[in-house]
């Protein structure tokens, strides 16, 4: 059984007989439903059900040579809304199942952001037509969680808040020439973060680490598109999953200027989320890549 299905509003659901039911439902019942053809000429098929506004169970598989549908998969999504990056995107497919990985280097969090591939059906169709590189790409990011956190903000006055952009948009330039590599640039950097420590050092002793901590991205655990994330709630609302009866938040957030959304289940959320505050948790990062061509919502 799927570890985020509790994400999306199934904190009850214990028996394989129960989830076949569901798995069976989705795909009767499907909100959308998207077909291609692999290479082997086979058609691919992924059935997606809404259980509330945004979030759902898509199932996958293909057909075989009686049309008969073969179901491989299942996993649990939040569809994000707004634009995360525009950076560029490599995907890959997975070793052990017919599911793919993006990946694309998002200077805002000073990470390699790896995430599971929600669109792969259109991803397959303009792999298939050798339509790569697509230009004017760009990537929606959502998330999943199974245990959450609200913190308050730290108190800054309107100034210290302007300042802290600019000094966070300067060091996302440095860390872009970096990258390129301007050594005058990664000098910088290196000084930069060498005072960081020292006055973290220096305060450690008196305050709480996350009243000098504004937010972090970091990865969690032994799965690559897994991280531990504390963020601002830009914006939250509840959903209410119309199977189960269990109530979702789903909130935006933004991480070092990094916007996307995530889902937790009320169960597994410790404090009232307000826009403002701040979120701490573990998330499973999922992505949807916008084609310029792509009418899918």
């Amino acid at each position: 059984m799927h570890k985020f299905l509790r994400a999306v509003g199934f904190s009850e659901l214990t028996s394989r007989k129960e989830l076949q039911k569901i798995i069976t439902d989705s795909i009767q019942e499907a909100t959308v439903r998207t077909y291609t053809t692999n290479e082997e000429g086979e058609i691919m098929a992924e059935f997606r059900r809404d259980f509330a506004n945004g979030i759902g169970i898509v199932v996958r598989g293909e057909f075989d040579e009686e049309d008969r549908f073969i179901y491989e998969y299942y996993y649990p999504y939040l569809i994000g809304t707004g634009i995360s990056s525009t950076e560029d995107i490599t995907v890959e497919r997975l070793a052990a199942q017919d599911a793919y990985v993006g990946a694309c280097d998002e200077v805002r969090v000073g990470v390699s952001l790896v995430f599971y591939l929600q669109n792969m059906i259109p991803y397959l169709k303009h792999h298939n037509e050798n339509d790569f590189p697509v230009k004017g790409t760009t990537l929606t990011l959502s998330a999943l969680s199974n245990n959450g956190t609200i913190m308050m903000p730290i108190a800054k006055s309107r100034k210290q808040t302007i300042k802290s952009k600019k000094k966070l948009q300067a060091r996302n330039q440095l860390i872009s020439a970096a990258r390129k590599g301007d050594e005058a640039a990664i000098e910088s950097l290196t000084l930069d973060d060498m005072d960081t420590y020292t006055a973290i050092s220096n305060r450690i002793y008196k305050e709480d680490v996350f009243t000098m901590v504004d937010n972090y991205f970091m990865p969690y655990g032994m799965e690559c598109d897994q991280y531990s994330v504390l963020a601002e709630i830009t914006e939250c609302h509840m959903v209410k999953n119309t199977i189960t009866g269990d109530d979702v938040w789903i909130m935006t957030l933004s991480c070092n200027e990094l916007a996307f959304d995530v889902c937790i289940n009320q169960k597994d959320l410790m404090g009232a989320p307000e826009t403002g505050r701040r979120f701490k948790g573990n998330i499973w990062m999922q992505g949807f890549i916008n084609y310029p061509d792509d009418n899918e919502s």
